[in-house]
This record gives structure tokens, sequence and C-alpha cells, in this order.
């Protein structure tokens, strides 16, 4: 799936139902970054969108043409993004998504960072699917805080 479909068909109507297009949420994008895999010797190249949520909810999109970059691709990149967080007395959160898979992380600065993360939960399933929704929702009322 395109990294347009991915969002279009995806990821946005699950932020639309959690509510993140409606004040007091402010959404911004930041550039992308281009990744690359060797799948039977030819080389795959792809990208990974961010979308930021009131600087505390990373969204990272990982799209390709040909195969599919497992969802914790992004990993790196979010817990990156994270860690610049302006604010660092609140937990920051991040969204993995490949179009196919969701993964949730968290980061809690101290001393010495912490991140957690979920399974990959799968669009596939419709009880995870739902499980994602009521996590975001639940994520949207803590950066509220």
């Amino acid at each position: 799936m395109s990294e347009e479909a991915v969002k279009m068909v995806v990821l946005s109507p699950l932020l639309d139902l959690a509510g993140f297009y409606q004040p007091p949420f402010e959404i911004e994008t930041e550039k992308s970054t281009e990744i690359s895999a060797v799948d039977e010797s030819i080389i795959v190249k792809g990208n990974i969108d961010v979308l930021v949520i009131q600087k505390r909810l990373w969204v990272l999109v990982i799209e390709s043409k040909s195969t599919k970059f497992d969802v914790l691709t992004a990993l790196p990149q979010a817990l990156t993004h994270m860690l610049d967080t302006p604010n660092q007395k609140q937990p920051t959160f991040a969204l993995l998504v490949n179009g196919r898979e969701f993964v949730f992380v968290k980061l809690i600065q101290q001393e010495q960072p912490k991140y957690g993360r979920s399974y990959a939960l799968s669009i596939e399933r419709d009880a995870e699917f739902q499980q994602v929704l009521s996590a975001l929702k639940r994520i949207g009322q803590l950066i509220l805080l």
C-alpha cells in the first residue's frame, strides 16, 4: 500500500475518530526520512513521514513501493524525535504505522530515559483495530493534561 493510501485509508479516519483533527489539537508535519533495504538483491526504497500532534504524540508512517518494511523500522526515528520533546517532564508517545500494523511507544525522560512499546496490533483483526482507536483516544486525553 502506498504512503498516500496508508494516510488516506488507514491513518486519517483513525485520527479523525480519535478527535485529533479538532481543537484543541494542533497537527504539523515533519520532513520525511528515506529508508532502504535489499529484497532479492534489489534495493527497495521507502519513506518514514512524521506527523506531530501537540508536540507530545509523533505518528510515523512507513511507506514502500514493492515490499513492506517492518513497522519497527520507524522506532529509532521515533525515539530520536521523542527525546527532543520540549516538555520533558511528561511522557511522550508515538504511533508507528506501516499500513498493516500499529505499534505504540511511550517514552519517560529521566536521568536514564526509558521507553516501552506495545506488540504490533494488526488492522486485519477487528478487536485490535478497536484497541488502536481506544489507545489513541486515551493518549489524546493524557496529552491535554
